[in-house]
């Protein structure tokens, strides 16, 4: 044999010595435990700090990413020490092979790092996407995973938000507008029902009133009956309060509508 394949081969009976790779192992046992200590660290911050939940997550995303990335790579070159022409040797081939191999997790890979700084949504965000509506938690080296109303975890490959929308409800803000809809009755009294629902709507614990709060009318088709809609459209404190907010208001509008005897749809047909 050629010792221009000779040295290669030995090189990589080199670089697969047991000691280097037990130390690797380790080294990347170590690096997997502090990127969860840091995790940990910050979902107590977030708890200490609630004001400043949503900046927290987003720190601890990117430093998630920065150590992840980085220290497997320089873990690989500081323990192994591969020699350039080993790499040069076996660098062709195993890049075709891995791009054939993972290149959903590649495309995913380089996914989340476009996410990361191009910043469609963040972490903390209230987004959708197709059908699935909920907080994202993380954002991660493969997938972006999303705890649903229902307390479900969603996990979506990051390659999907490439080609698919996604809607984001509070672009990074703890505030975000949620937008409850009442009916009346074309015989009602509009003009209370609009009072009552502002009244209601200002006077929550959840509601942020440094935003404007609208209430907006309509005409519209209720369950085969013309209807006026009554639109409240407020932002809530911080998206965790959401549907704590939408039970206060609608709870406490149901009881005004009923005491002030606002009518409810007509039984006239379209």
């Amino acid at each position: 044999m050629s010792t221009e394949y000779i040295e290669p081969l030995q090189d990589f009976s080199n670089l697969i010595q047991l000691d280097r790779i037990f130390l690797l192992v380790i080294s990347l046992a170590i690096l997997v435990g502090i990127v969860k200590l840091i995790q940990k660290l910050g979902s107590r911050l977030q708890v200490k700090f609630h004001h400043h939940r949503l900046q927290i997550l987003q720190i601890v995303t990117i430093i998630t990413f920065f150590l992840y990335i980085t220290g497997c790579i320089s873990l690989f070159y500081v323990i192994l020490d591969p020699p350039k022409e080993l790499l040069f040797a076996l660098g062709g081939s195993a890049a075709v092979a891995i791009g054939f191999s993972l290149k959903d997790l590649v495309g995913s890979l380089f996914a989340g790092i476009v996410l990361l700084f191009d910043r469609p949504f963040q972490v903390g965000d209230r987004v959708k996407f197709n059908d699935v509506y909920g907080e994202i938690i993380s954002i991660g080296l493969r997938a972006v995973r999303i705890n649903t109303l229902s307390d479900d975890i969603v996990t979506i490959p990051n390659s999907k938000f490439f080609t698919d929308i996604v809607s984001s409800g509070n672009a990074g803000a703890l505030h975000m507008m949620v937008v409850t809809d009442f009916h009346v009755g074309l015989n009602a009294d509009i003009a209370k029902a609009k009072e009552l629902l502002y009244e209601v709507v200002v006077t929550s614990k959840f509601v942020f009133l440094k935003k404007p709060v609208k209430i907006v009318l309509a005409e519209t088709a209720f369950a085969e009956r013309i209807a006026v809609k009554l639109t409240a459209k407020a932002y809530v404190l911080d998206v965790q309060y959401e549907k704590d907010f939408q039970t206060d208001i609608v709870t406490r509008t149901e009881m005004l509508f009923n005491k002030y005897q606002i009518a409810r749809p007509s039984s006239f047909n379209i």
